[in-house]
């Protein structure tokens, strides 16, 4: 991958809402879904999310733009150019006497000579320190610290917008991944907007193994459905005839319609529950199934829009009910 500001088309001093508004942009055009017969496509998708992942991240982008890493990430060789460039010189090993430490001693034509150069303090700040914990000897030029472990691939990131109602059911969603692969995903239990979801070796490819898919969930809003804790709650009109005679109704639940008892006399305001027509809860299963909250729907009576018939019909009627009667009045 190139220079990740190219990548995201950003200069170096932008801004994180300049970067992700960027990274927004060029997903949204280059995602797979909407690319299915470009390759070439695919791949910038993959090379932008990784320049994402880098700069959004702001220690890994605080030490790129210092030059410790690479656009992958990885680190950059701190010897570098130290080797280079003496034609015949050399550093060669010279302990002194007793096994103390001694200099090291130029080689080549042209050099110091005999003089020793004493870069036992450089290499000790290199490599650790000259010395064992234990006291035993000294530690010689060439014997550097263990390779760092090879680096595992850079995680990419996806969202994932599901409907109210699939997040209430926990139905498993469809996800296509950056390689144009589609996958079926489970949700977890109590899943909500921010939940995130670890796709195990779904992420690019390096030398210490592949890095993760992580999954963030937005979850959509409802036109009539919302949610309270693990119940969901909703408001459902009735006719005045309904209330008075009772009956059942049809009533809307996030896992289809069921039919609703209304009890005669039944007052406006009334909350009825329907068990287990709620969201999934977290860390609770019923049976082989996670448990459900409930659905509380709350009657709201509904006049008809001309009453004039209503009006004939109570004509000479006295209501001689107090309703207000408990607030004093």
């Amino acid at each position: 991958m190139s220079d990740p500001y190219r990548t995201l088309g950003v200069a170096r001093t932008a801004s994180e809402k300049e970067i992700k508004s960027a990274y927004r942009k060029l997903a949204k055009e280059l995602h797979p879904d909407r690319n299915k017969d470009n390759p070439t496509a695919a791949e910038r998708f993959s090379d932008v999310t990784k320049a994402y992942d880098l700069l959004s991240d702001k220690d890994k982008r605080a030490r790129f733009d210092r030059g410790e890493i690479d656009a992958e990430g990885n680190p950059l060789n701190p010897f570098a150019g130290m080797g280079g460039g003496g034609g015949a010189r050399g550093f060669r090993g010279n302990y002194g006497p007793g096994g103390a430490r001694g200099g090291y001693r130029d080689q080549g034509a042209g050099g110091m000579g005999a003089e020793d150069l004493d870069l036992s303090d450089l290499f000790e700040g290199l490599f650790g320190g000259g010395r064992s914990r234990a006291g035993a000897g000294p530690r010689g030029f060439g014997q550097r610290p263990p390779p760092p472990p090879p680096k595992r691939g850079a995680d990419i990131h996806y969202r994932l917008a599901v409907p109210f109602t699939d997040a209430a059911a926990g139905r498993d969603q469809r996800i296509t991944l950056a390689d144009g692969k589609a996958i079926s995903l489970k949700l977890p239990a109590g899943v909500e907007t921010g939940t995130q979801m670890r796709l195990k070796g779904k992420g690019h490819s390096g030398p210490g193994g592949d890095g993760d898919g992580i999954v963030t969930v937005e979850v959509g809003p409802h036109p009539f459905f919302r949610r309270e804790g693990d119940n969901i709650r909703m408001d459902l009109p009735i006719t005045l005839g309904e209330a008075v005679r009772g009956g059942k109704v049809k009533c809307p639940t996030v896992d289809g319609p069921v039919m609703l008892t209304i009890q005669p006399g039944t007052n406006g305001g009334t909350v009825m529950r329907l068990k287990g027509k709620g969201w999934t809860k977290k860390g609770e299963m019923a049976g082989d199934k996670p448990a459900r909250g409930d659905q509380l729907v709350t009657l709201e009576i509904q006049l008809p829009d001309d009453v004039s018939e209503l009006e004939k019909r109570l004509d000479g009627w006295v209501d001689t009910s107090k309703p207000r009667e408990k607030f004093g009045l």
